[in-house]
């Protein structure tokens, strides 16, 4: 007998944030990731006939947070797991989370590797999960974005670079859910940095179809990022080309400056 699939719903909130839904059909519990928005995660519930059992937190901002106080109120005896360096400015955490716990959804039959990614925010947090059936899942908030990754509102260039250097060591096949529809205007700052890069190019093109048909760009994978994502690809000789004689840490810095700039 084949085991239930895992569907991962992304629900649209604000202008460009996604909250994501991680359900199974035969089963009535709903797990959501960063809902800043309480609002379409009951609609979407109702809709789907599900009961949220727990609430996954990347980091403590607005907009990844606000729509705790409200689901709790519909359900109070959820689990909300989050950060445990940010656990004073997230109140409502049930359970608090550092670099290699383990967080099990028996619910789901699932079970994640917490992720310590400072940068964006000193705390911040992803959940990976490598024993799925297809490939590898990673819910890594504002960290990486496809073809970018999340200012530095806290941490350092080097603590930011060192994150996503720790998330391309993940395999390849690892579909990335990050919580941003800023895929676009990322592919206009990657264009910019490396004009020729055809796998630029040609992903700006998809993408730009997909929102044109009003479906998200998420998830991406590794892979992909690998190719199109400057700061994923400070190493090689194209990048170094542009910043002679800088170290991969000086390149990574100087284009999260840049793109801090960057008018498209």
């Amino acid at each position: 007998m084949q085991p239930e699939k895992l569907t991962i719903t992304p629900l649209a909130a604000f202008q460009d944030n996604y909250i994501w839904c991680l359900t199974k059909p035969d089963c009535d519990a709903l797990v959501v990731v960063d809902p800043g928005d309480a609002e379409v995660v009951l609609q979407f519930a109702q809709q789907a006939h599900k009961q949220l059992s727990c609430i996954l937190i990347t980091h403590h901002h607005w907009d990844h947070t606000d729509g705790i106080a409200a689901l709790k109120q519909q359900w109070p005896d959820i689990q909300i797991i989050g950060p445990r360096y940010e656990a004073e400015r997230i109140p409502s955490l049930t359970e608090t989370v550092q670099d290699g716990d383990r967080v099990h959804l028996p619910e789901l039959g699932l079970e994640f590797e917490v992720l310590h990614l400072p940068g964006h925010t000193l705390g911040h947090i992803a959940f990976y999960q490598s024993a799925t059936d297809d490939h590898p899942l990673l819910f890594c908030g504002d960290t990486l974005f496809s073809a970018g990754c999340g200012r530095l509102f806290e941490g350092s260039p080097e603590q930011m670079h060192q994150s996503l250097q720790r998330l391309a060591a993940l395999p390849d096949n690892t579909q990335v859910y990050c919580t941003h529809e800023y895929t676009l205007a990322n592919l206009t700052f990657a264009r910019a940095v490396e004009p020729e890069n055809q796998a630029v190019i040609a992903h700006q093109a998809t993408c730009q179809q997909l929102r044109n048909n009003q479906l998200p760009t998420l998830p991406t994978n590794l892979a992909v990022e690998k190719n199109i994502n400057p700061f994923l690809r400070c190493h090689l000789p194209d990048l170094q080309r542009k910043y002679p004689g800088k170290s991969e840490q000086a390149i990574f810095t100087a284009l999260r400056l840049e793109k801090d700039h960057f008018k498209s």
